[in-house]
């Protein structure tokens, strides 16, 4: 029997195993939270072991204050509380975080001053919204790291971790999986251009800027479609994940 905030942990299950689709997929150490409530310390979040691909919406942890799930038998994992707690406490959009180590985004943390250019349409929905953390510390064994990151995030919706991955946040899951998707195009494109060796275009600062303001218009019904449609696939090819 699925416990309550059905259609929520089903949003979020379906976002494991689409974004287990364009390899969000870490091995078991990415990990996806859903604030539940007003209190920013209770949050579904994933177990640890966990494949994105087998998510299914009963398997979500409630997780309280102390990072404890009712379910003894599941696991959070350290560095995901850590991280998911701080964040979820100091952001003020956070409602859903989505934490991955997919590789385009990835590779752009691992660069010398790395940076998601505004060279592409999908980046440019991305102006004016990223923060970027470039120091690395290890694993965030501590609650104290993931105060850092949270600070570090501040108000933006990306955050990029140095040799490590990226945070998205969003006030919705659909958002967030929205962002986190077109995140993940945007670097492709990025690292792939300039696999070239060739410079990159960019857009004007006043373009780049525009374009970002046209892409906040009605965002959360985009992004809504957007999750539709993959509730929808997945309704039809794997129907275990709404279970």
């Amino acid at each position: 029997m699925i416990p309550s905030y059905i259609e929520e942990r089903r949003d979020l299950a379906a976002v494991f195993r689409g974004a287990a689709t364009f390899n969000g997929q870490g091995g078991v150490c990415s990990h996806f939270s859903l604030r539940v409530g007003d209190d920013p310390l209770r949050f579904l979040l994933n177990p640890w072991g966990m494949y994105f691909s087998e998510a299914r919406a009963s398997d979500l942890m409630l997780i309280d204050e102390a990072g404890k799930s009712a379910d003894p038998a599941h696991d959070a994992g350290f560095a995901a509380f850590n991280i998911h707690s701080r964040v979820h406490a100091l952001h003020p959009e956070a409602h859903c975080i989505l934490h991955t180590h997919m590789p385009y985004a990835t590779a752009l943390t691992m660069l010398e001053h790395g940076r998601l250019e505004m060279a592409s349409q999908e980046a440019l929905r991305f102006d004016g919204d990223i923060a970027y953390d470039d120091t690395y510390n290890g694993l965030a064994h501590e609650t104290a790291e993931g105060e850092r990151i949270a600070r570090a995030m501040g108000n933006k919706h990306v955050l990029f971790l140095a040799h490590h991955g990226v945070i998205v946040v969003g006030p919705t899951v659909a958002q967030a999986f929205d962002l986190l998707y077109y995140l993940e195009r945007a670097a492709e494109l990025q690292v792939k251009a300039m696999s070239t060796g060739r410079p990159l275009r960019l857009v004007s600062a006043e373009v780049a800027a525009f374009t970002a303001r046209q892409f906040k218009r009605d965002r959360e019904h985009w992004a809504r479609l957007h999750l539709t449609a993959l509730r929808r696939k997945l309704d039809r090819d794997q129907p275990a994940y709404a279970l």
